[in-house]
Parts: structure tokens; C-alpha cells; sequence
């Protein structure tokens, strides 16, 4: 909405080695300064002539390879200074010219680098990817390898003088002959991104085609998007009002595809306003918090204007009722997004709560939102995302509210997912049975039927609902296939389960601990759901701050977490929803003791309540069920052994030292010579001639102490990041 809306170049300067050198300083300048799309500051360019200069020198001992400037990570919406290929190893070299210093923040954000082409780039699965930090003015370091188990390097830190010495070590043990330097820079890039990541950069004017998956395997997320907003130019183009019924399994990327159109429909000059509606409360706080905090970095846009910017674009469900309550008048909005529509409150909830507040409403969500847009003597559109098994609080109405509402307004057309009858969504036998007195289709491009929250596993939400229906047989199946991809464990132990999160994260991946708001008892094990968390600080804060998730020291719960993710999570298992003999017993705690839920649809919340939870990682999970105490009768061990033993029955493994040893890193210390004193020449590369097979050992170790020491001196950071 604020970028420039085009499609960003792969770099802005890229060539083999020997061009690079045959090319003058000034020439390269200013190739780099023609191809930048951003305001250009004088540091920036300073930095980049800088760069020019060192790996001129660089490049000219090692005279082969293939190098590009500001390479594009889209996911990120970042670019990486530097890819330097050679040998077939793919080395990032982030630069902080004039730094002394090897901030922990910037190992952070080259390592970022590095796991992003290997979870997304497909030329670099196969291949070693280097991540180097240099900073021009630092200290010399001991060369110290650590290899992942994906070939990714841990980062290395190094000045503008030994970074040679870096290259060539590296290349000379793993490298091979390899000449495909074209192939992986046009290699296809197939992101997943975070739904944060997605919303800035779908923000700031980038399309869904550039930020997401375009595999076969992902339902394409253009097709569908393309297809609402040939919805929305039919009621344009011929006066018509319609509604549009998507629906998508858990983390199909149904608010990707709605934040999509809501970013490409803002036409202004067309008077065409779009807003994404949702009664998320703690999805709307953080989006707006992230997307202003990125317009305010990105572009300089004050804060507060950026943060009211962002609440033009992203509102909360409950403040645009309110505002059609005091205004009669049709809203500017002529589309209107809303996210996880079946959480939409039914007539009792809504009057409820609009009594408190003096207002007599008499209409449930579903039916004044259609009344406000039918307020509109031209056209108008409703984009309901619908999710399955995500009702998890009284007074939500589902879909059955919908169409009981649309038929009191027969003029309007209906779009509606051929999987609308599905139990997760309107508990129907057949598409038969839904009966609506105004026009409608069914089309199967508005249905999202595979995850792309966990680009490990597609599968993770299917095992997670047959886990949770007590289909075991099926439930073992699908665990067998996910193992492999996707790490997930059971441990009784809280410190190994924080030690899973911290060890198995790398860069800036973000991890933290969820439970459900009614495991009350987790008290005594220092898990307090009850005491809240504070949702733009605990999802976007940084490592330094102990309000964020990597503290875990607070807690997120179903209704923080539900529409966001993590990168790693530890579930922790309450008593309030135990595996016995018989099934699952639904309990909640009252007062010093638990008493049984006997309602059905109180149970299904419940029941959904977990379902969110175990839904929301997208890399690993590790379930903590804890142990309990004989001598606390609100904690008796009974409560959690049948939960323990069930998890453990379906197959889920047990936390235990293998699995950090086998993150435990690859590699040996090279010594780093003193050949500016020395004048030695290094050696020549690798002779084996051949690719090197993935390694099958090693893993994610500890990055070394060096790099892990921590810099957030303000004075002495350099200015250009």
C-alpha cells in the first residue's frame, strides 16, 4: 500500500567473478544506485563503494565464482548485501562497514539469511550455504565451523581482511567443480511467510505471488484470490451486492489470501475502500503494531500516523459495529474482509453485550454487518474467511447465523466453498441441504485445503484433528510420515522442554510456551495463565526484552495465539482436558477445585481450545504434560498420566539427550593465519571435483561463544544495518 507495488529484482548488480573485476568501481556504483527502488542515503552509498573496494580485492585471489549485489529475500522483504558463489557453496556476506564489533543482532539477521534460502530457495537445499557477518573494522576470530544438518553453516564472523582466508578454507574443504551460477539465482523461491511477514510485505505493495509457496502441493493462493476479486469486480462493474464464503483448513493461509485482496483493493482514486474485519482482538493489536512499526522503519512515516494508517486497513469487528451504530450512513468501506467468520456472535452474545453497554441492538454480528453493507445504493461485498474447529468462546454463532441472515436479504448473490457441508464447517450430509433464498454457486476455488503454516508438514493439522477425534490407528499413520519432516516431541520435564526450544531455534526464529486458558493449575508448575500477556510485546519484541516469548516466562493462550504462529512452541497439557479409559474428560477450574463440563457445545470449545494450540507451530513442537503431585488434590497425577500415556501410545517419542547431541554442530577449528604480516598465500580449492553428499550427522549446535556474546551498545553500533 505504501511501496512502489512492482515486482522487486533479484539484485541489483550480478555477474561472474571476472566481469565483476573488468568492471570499474564507478561503473558497479552505478549500476547499483540505478537499480535501487528506495530512497538512496549518502551512507548507503558509501557502504556500497566500500564493499566494491573489498571484494575487489577478495575476489581478485580467488579470480572465479559468480557475485550479486543486494540479493532480494521477498519473504523478508530484506536483501542480503552480498551472494558470492563458488565451488557450488553459496557464501551471504552481510557487511557492516566501519563496525568493530560483531553485534549479536546482526549474526541474528545473517543466520536469518541463510535459513530462508534453505527452507525456501530451491537451488540451495543441496548445496552448503555460508553465512558471514563482516564487520570491516573487527577483530580477527578463529575460524569455528559448526554445520547443521541442512548443510547450513552457523555464521561466521570476520573483518574485511580475513574473509578471504574464510573462503577459501570453507571452499577448500567442502567445495566442488560447479559452474551453475545462473540456475540458482534464477531458481524458484517458494516462501512460506509468517502471517506478520506477510501482512507487511503484502503492505507495502508486494503481490501474494512474490511472498508465497507456488508448489503444487499448496492450493494456489492467486487462483483463489483471483477468483474473489472477479467476485468483487462483477458487483462493481454491474451494481450487484454479493457474498463470498472461503474456507480452509487450520493455516491454509485464509487471512493471507484475505489480507491480499484487502491490500490490492484499496483503489482511493476509484473511491474503492477495503477493510479486514476480525474479532480477534490480539490479531488486530499485533498486525497493526507490526505493520506500523515496518511503515515508521520502512519509509519514516511517524509512528502515530503510521499506527493510525494501519488502523484504517486492519479494524477490529466490535469498534466498526460501534461506528455503524452512531452512523446511519453507508460506510466508506465498499468491501468488507472478515476473518474466522464463524466466530461471528449469534443474537444473544451480541445484545448481551451491547445491553452493558446501554444499546439495545436486537440482531446478532452476522446480520447487522450484512445490514450496514446493504446500506449501499450501488454495490458492495462481504468476504467471510471461514476456519474449521476454531470456535473456542460461548456466543459464537458459525455458519448457520450466516445464511439465516442472508435470507432476510434476498437480493444479494452468494459464493460459497464446495466444502461448506463439511462437519467443520455447517455439519451438513450433503451440499443439498444448504438452503439460502437468494442466488448462489459453489466453486471449489474457495476452498484453502492444505497447510501452509508448517512448510515441514502439510500434514500437522490432520494429525492433530484425528489426535484429538481419538483416531488412533490413523493418528499413528500420519505421525509416521510427519516424523521425519517435522520434529515433535513429549517430555515431563519443563527445563528440557525450554532447553527443546531455545536449541532448536537458529537466528531470530521465535519460540515460546501456550496453554490453555483454563489450565489453571500449570500455576504450580510456573506456568500462570492467568496473569496475561502484553500481544504486540510477546510476538514482536526481540530476545532482549522479557516481555517477549523467547523470556517464556509468560504464557500465551488459545485466545492470543489463534490467527498467529511461532516458529517453535511447547505445549503445555493442562488438567482441564485429560485422556482416560473412556475418552476425554472436559473439566474447568472453580474456586480450589475442577468440576466436570457437561454442555456439548462447552465441551466442543474446549475440545477446540487444544486444537488451536497444537496448530500453531511451524517448525517443531514439544508437548509438556506435567508429573503432578499426590500431595495436591488439585494436581493428582491421574489427571495427567492418561494424557501422557495416550500421546506416548500414538507414538510421539520422548524427549531425551540424543536429540541435542544430534544438534550438536559439524566441523574443527581451522587456525587463523597472520598473512597480512606473513604475505602467505592460500591454498587452492578443493581437488575431489565432485558434490559432496548431505551430511548425514551433525546438526543445530550451540553457536560459539564468540558469537553469542551480546553487543547492544548504542554508541558503537554502526549506523548503516
Amino acid at each position: 500500500m505504501h511501496g512502489k507495488g512492482v515486482i522487486m529484482k533479484r539484485s541489483y548488480y550480478q555477474d561472474n567473478v571476472i566481469n565483476f573485476l573488468k568492471d570499474t568501481n564507478e561503473k558497479i556504483l552505478g549500476t547499483l544506485v540505478r537499480n535501487n527502488e528506495f530512497e538512496l542515503e549518502g551512507n548507503q552509498k558509501w557502504a556500497w563503494a566500500k564493499q566494491i573496494e573489498i571484494l575487489k580485492r577478495v575476489l581478485g585471489i580467488i579470480n572465479d565464482g559468480f557475485i550479486a549485489f543486494e540479493y532480494t529475500i521477498p519473504r523478508m522483504g530484506k536483501r542480503i548485501d552480498n551472494v558470492f558463489i563458488y565451488k557450488g557453496i553459496v557464501f551471504l556476506l552481510e557487511f557492516k562497514v566501519g563496525s568493530e564489533d560483531y553485534y549479536r543482532h546482526d549474526i541474528d539477521q545473517v543466520y536469518d539469511y541463510g535459513l530462508d534460502l534453505k527452507n525456501f530457495h530451491e537451488e540451495s537445499l543441496d548445496r552448503y550455504v555460508v553465512p558471514i557477518l563482516i564487520s570491516t573494522d573487527g577483530d580477527e576470530r578463529p575460524l569455528d565451523l559448526y554445520i547443521n544438518k541442512d548443510m547450513l553453516f552457523k555464521p561466521i564472523c570476520c573483518n574485511e581482511f580475513n574473509l578471504v582466508h574464510a573462503i577459501k578454507e570453507i571452499s577448500g574443504k567442502y567445495g566442488f567443480e560447479d559452474g551453475e551460477y545462473l540456475g540458482w539465482m534464477e531458481s524458484r523461491y517458494r516462501p512460506t511467510p509468517t502471517i506478520i511477514e506477510a501482512a507487511q510485505a503484502l503492505y507495502r505493495g508486494h503481490n501474494v505471488k512474490e511472498i508465497s509457496r507456488s508448489d503444487a502441493g499448496a492450493k494456489n493462493l492467486s487462483e483463489t484470490t483471483g477468483y474473489i476479486n472477479k467476485v468483487i469486480d462483477y458487483s462493481k462493474n454491474n451494481g450487484k451486492k454479493t457474498i463470498c464464503f472461503l474456507t480452509g483448513v487450520p493455516g491454509s493461509g485464509k487471512t493471507l489470501a484475505g489480507l491480499n485482496i484487502g491490500a490490492s483493493r484499496q483503489k482511493y482514486e476509484e473511491d474503492e475502500h477495503t477493510v479486514f474485519l476480525s474479532g480477534n482482538g490480539p490479531l488486530v493489536s499485533v498486525l497493526r503494531e507490526a505493520l506500523a512499526r515496518d511503515d515508521n522503519e520502512s519509509n519514516g512515516t511517524p509512528l502515530n500516523e503510521a499506527k493510525r494508517r494501519a488502523s484504517v486497513f486492519i479494524q477490529n469487528i466490535h469498534h466498526f459495529r460501534d461506528a455503524a451504530i452512531k452512523d446511519d450512513r453507508a460506510p466508506i468501506e465498499k468491501v468488507a474482509i472478515f476473518d474466522e467468520a464463524q466466530r461471528a456472535w449469534n443474537k444473544k452474545q451480541t445484545e448481551r453485550f451491547m445491553r452493558d453497554r446501554g444499546i439495545e441492538l436486537g440482531k446478532s454480528e452476522p446480520q447487522f454487518l450484512i445490514s450496514v453493507m446493504d446500506r449501499h445504493k450501488d454495490w458492495a461485498c462481504i468476504v467471510c474467511l471461514v476456519g474449521g474447529g476454531q470456535e473456542i468462546h460461548r456466543g459464537e454463532a458459525g455458519l448457520r447465523e450466516w445464511f439465516k441472515s442472508i435470507n432476510q436479504f434476498k437480493d444479494w448473490e452468494v459464493h460459497l466453498s464446495d466444502r461448506i457441508a463439511d462437519p467443520e464447517y455447517l455439519e451438513l450430509n450433503s451440499l443439498s441441504e444448504v438452503k439460502l433464498d437468494c442466488k448462489y454457486t459453489f466453486t471449489d476455488r474457495l476452498h484453502l485445503s492444505t497447510s501452509i503454516r508448517s512448510f515441514r508438514s502439510e500434514r500437522l493439522s490432520d494429525f492433530v484433528k484425528t489426535l484429538l477425534d481419538m483416531q488412533v490407528d490413523e493418528c499413528k499413520r500420519i505421525y509416521d510420515g510427519l516424523r521425519d519432516k517435522y520434529p515433535l516431541y513429549l517430555t515431563r520435564n519443563l527445563d528440557m522442554a525450554k532447553r527443546f526450544l531455545k536449541e532448536s531455534s537458529r537466528g531470530n526464529e521465535r519460540y515460546g510456551i501456550v496453554a490453555s486458558s483454563d489450565a489453571r493449575r500449570l500455576k504450580a508448575e510456573g506456568l500462570d495463565v492467568k496473569s496475561g500477556i502484553e500481544v504486540e510485546h510477546w510476538f514482536l519484541k526481540g530476545k532482549d526484552d522479557v516481555r517477549s516469548s523467547f523470556y517464556l516466562e509468560d504464557i500465551a493462550t488459545e485466545f492470543d495465539i489463534q490467527g498467529l504462529e511461532l516458529d517453535w512452541i511447547c505445549v503445555a497439557w493442562g488438567g482441564d482436558f485429560r485422556y482416560t479409559d473412556t475418552g476425554w474428560e472436559y473439566k474447568n477450574f472453580k474456586g480450589t477445585r475442577w468440576q466436570s463440563i457437561n454442555r456439548e457445545d462447552q465441551r466442543l470449545y474446549k475440545k477446540n481450545s487444544y486444537r488451536v494450540l497444537l496448530t500453531r507451530a511451524r517448525q517443531g513442537m514439544v508437548i509438556y504434560v506435567p508429573v503432578g503431585d499426590l500431595g495436591d488434590h488439585t494436581r493428582n497425577p491421574e489427571y495427567y498420566n492418561g494424557t501422557y500415556n495416550y500421546l506416548k501410545n500414538i507414538g510421539i517419542e520422548e524427549l531425551n539427550e540424543r536429540y541435542f547431541d544430534e544438534l550438536g554442530g559439524r566441523g574443527k577449528e581451522i587456525a587463523m593465519p597472520d598473512y597480512l604480516e606473513k604475505g602467505e598465500k592460500e591454498k587452492a580449492g578443493n581437488k575431489n571435483n565432485k558434490k559432496p553428499d548431505i551430511p548425514k550427522g551433525g546438526g543445530r549446535g550451540l553457536v560459539a561463544e564468540t558469537m553469542e556474546k551480546e553487543m547492544y551498545s548504542a554508541n558503537n553500533r554502526p549506523k548503516n544495518s
